[in-house]
């Protein structure tokens, strides 16, 4: 199967091989790759199943180790899977001490092929609540049953696009606004306009219940230069990647979610990348596209 890309519209839509989708499957080929071999950072065995399942063919080969570029410093084999254990270490703990401190209910908003209803250990009476595309939720949730998986935890799915009146599908599915709610909203923020990143945010202030958490990657967008886009795009396609990340991304001026999130009630900490990474005994690599991004880095953000 052919990757696609496309311009972004409103409106639009995808599956997990074209489009938006096909990040979410990037992401997990990246998952799959770091939970490999007897030196495995992570431990997700969904993840490579699910890759093969959607059949892009850059991403299978990437799975299957042949796709590195051991002379690059953020595309070898040891820098992507330093790279995606940092990101998925972060959100995996985030859930860990949102349950440690009694949360019972999270969300997981754009879960794509995200597996942590699956290979997380969740206390009983969690309901985990995944969002996303229609076509997205049904091809995550057959290939993983006609795999033999079952969620770990009470896992409901909410089918309706982010753009759509998903607060009234949430709660259609069970959702409890008057409890406290731990929320993750991985790798999603760039692919929202910038209108709609701030409903995104005040729907989960609306529904969220003092003591609840969020958590989301930080970007200050607005000191990104204007061609980062088109850079990360080129270095991706030595990959062989067919993915316009430039055209996915939606640019302009937006505002920080930090800052958004501290004004209407959240108490907000920002863990920079490079924490990130020496958190987890690594080193940020020293390249062009990392001093790009800049202070970029994890937010978590408890509400007051």
């Amino acid at each position: 199967m052919a990757e696609h890309s496309s311009v972004r519209s409103d409106g639009d839509s995808w599956d997990l091989a074209s489009s938006v989708g096909a990040t979410a499957t990037a992401v997990a080929a990246g998952r799959a790759v770091a939970s490999q071999g007897p030196d495995a950072l992570l431990d997700d065995h969904f993840a490579e199943p699910l890759v093969r399942a959607v059949g892009l063919e850059h991403f299978v080969r990437m799975v299957d180790g042949e796709v590195f570029l051991e002379d690059d410093p953020v595309l070898s084999r040891q820098a992507m899977k330093e790279q995606i254990t940092v990101r998925t270490r972060f959100f995996d703990d985030f859930f860990t001490d949102a349950v440690g401190t009694g949360i019972r209910q999270a969300v997981i908003l754009a879960t794509g092929l995200d597996t942590r209803a699956y290979r997380l250990t969740w206390p009983a009476g969690t309901v985990v609540f995944e969002v996303d595309q229609p076509q997205v939720i049904e091809f995550k949730t057959r290939t993983l049953t006609e795999l033999g998986n079952s969620p770990s935890v009470d896992s409901r799915t909410v089918a309706i696009d982010l753009r759509e009146d998903w607060p009234t599908a949430l709660r259609g599915q069970g959702f409890d606004a008057s409890v406290p709610t731990a929320w993750i909203a991985e790798g999603l923020l760039p692919y929202l306009p910038p209108e709609a990143q701030d409903r995104l945010f005040d729907n989960i202030t609306a529904l969220s219940a003092p003591g609840s958490r969020l958590a989301t990657e930080h970007m200050n967008m607005s000191t990104l230069p204007d061609d980062w886009a088109e850079k990360l795009t080129e270095r991706t396609r030595r990959l062989g990647s067919g993915l316009d990340l430039a055209g996915l991304f939606y640019t302009g001026e937006r505002n920080s979610a930090g800052d958004y999130l501290t004004s209407h009630g959240w108490e907000v900490t920002v863990r920079s990348t490079e924490q990130s990474y020496a958190a987890n005994g690594f080193a940020l690599p020293d390249d062009e596209l990392t001093r790009l991004v800049g202070d970029s880095g994890y937010l978590s953000a408890t509400l007051k």
